[in-house]
């Protein structure tokens, strides 16, 4: 009887983290996928292959406190990385409030923003200048953005992004689901070599983690 329980005990273990790995995965971008976002986040000028392109699919526990599924794009060569930084995030209930595609957005980035909404993939150019962001690349991901904004001086005024998130510029106060170097988000993408854009010099953009990697 003991050896039967113990038995039942490993296979309800087993398939509880089949089901955990079910609920943390990434795939190709598949015809499905691809038209959801053709036009939107994958513009006819994109010069990003789809084969170097990944769908994840994570869950995340919501500003309500309850668990939520997300789905992103990302580069082939971080889809491992951000499998498991999401997976530890969920496991310790840290709050991220969406995870969404930006086309839920028609890929506008401000209104993502607004929305507070986590992405990664947007094919676009860094504000303000005519270079591919990372975020063109899939190489970049932006969480909680209301709450952690891109803050920039261009032409002597100070340019937030999301327009909306003026209340959060100051980082010297105290309020929810700011990211800094105490953060679990800051420490888990910086253990898998990620920057923070948190600690860039000339520009501060709180919600951005990247990874550095040689593009052809």
């Amino acid at each position: 009887m003991v050896r039967f329980c113990i038995a039942v005990l490993i296979c309800c273990l087993m398939v509880s983290a089949v089901c955990a790995n079910e609920n943390f995965y990434a795939s190709e971008i598949d015809d499905v996928i691809f038209a959801r976002i053709k036009g939107k986040s994958y513009k006819d000028d994109c010069i990003v292959p789809l084969s170097d392109l990944r769908y994840l699919h994570v869950l995340h526990i919501g500003f309500d406190g309850e668990t939520h599924e997300g789905e992103m794009i990302c580069n082939a060569a971080i889809a491992g990385d951000m499998l498991d930084i999401f997976k530890k995030l969920y496991e310790a209930k840290y709050q991220i409030e969406k995870i969404r595609l930006v086309d839920e957005y028609n890929a506008d980035d401000e209104t993502s923003m607004r929305d507070n909404n986590s992405s990664s993939f947007n094919f676009r150019f860094i504000s303000h200048t005519k270079k591919v962001s990372n975020h063109g690349y899939g190489l970049a991901v932006d969480i909680n953005t209301l709450y952690n904004p891109y803050v920039k001086e261009v032409d002597g005024k100070i340019n937030i992004e999301p327009a909306t998130a003026s209340e959060y510029v100051d980082r010297s106060k105290n309020f929810p689901h700011k990211i800094d170097h105490d953060d679990l988000c800051y420490k888990l993408f910086i253990q898998h070599g990620f920057e923070w854009g948190g600690d860039w010099k000339s520009v501060k953009d709180y919600q951005h983690f990247e990874k550095p990697l040689k593009k052809n």
